[in-house]
């Protein structure tokens, strides 16, 4: 099983470039959907968004914490810190992990498995959720 890339969304890409996301204050959170959620590229909010897990299992609706960051000019490198849900009382199930501002835009998402199948974490295990995934670096021309 391995992971798809993230990918950013028409609008995540918009609000980067006009300021509307600040990398250096604005809070991010990652959360988990499943294979009947909505997301794709043309998603604008984490409100929109339909079929989050369900707050059980060692997971908490909304998801947690991450941490991003940019550096260069010419090409921009993108930082994600990885996020770990250790499974508890049962599994976590989830296509898909999107990243968003807790003010409520997306700004990317990715398959957990490019098959694309559900990833399956059972009870006393950790999935994480890792941040290098094709978000490392955007080349600006």
């Amino acid at each position: 099983m391995a992971a798809g890339n993230w990918t950013f969304t028409t609008a995540g890409k918009t609000k980067l470039f006009d300021g509307t996301f600040d990398i250096d204050s604005d809070t991010f959170k990652q959360a988990l959907f499943l294979s009947t959620s909505n997301i794709g590229a043309g998603s604008t909010t984490y409100a929109g968004l339909t079929n989050e897990h369900a707050n059980a299992n060692g997971y908490t609706t909304g998801g947690q914490s991450c941490t991003i960051g940019l550096s260069g000019s010419g090409t921009i490198t993108f930082t994600l810190s990885d996020v770990t849900w250790t499974a508890s009382g049962g599994s976590i199930v989830a296509r898909y992990a999107v990243i968003y501002e807790v003010g409520g835009n997306v700004l990317a998402y990715m398959l957990l498995d490019s098959t694309p199948a559900d990833v399956t974490t059972t009870d006393g295990n950790q999935m994480v959720v890792k941040g290098t995934n094709g978000i490392a670096v955007v080349t600006f021309a």
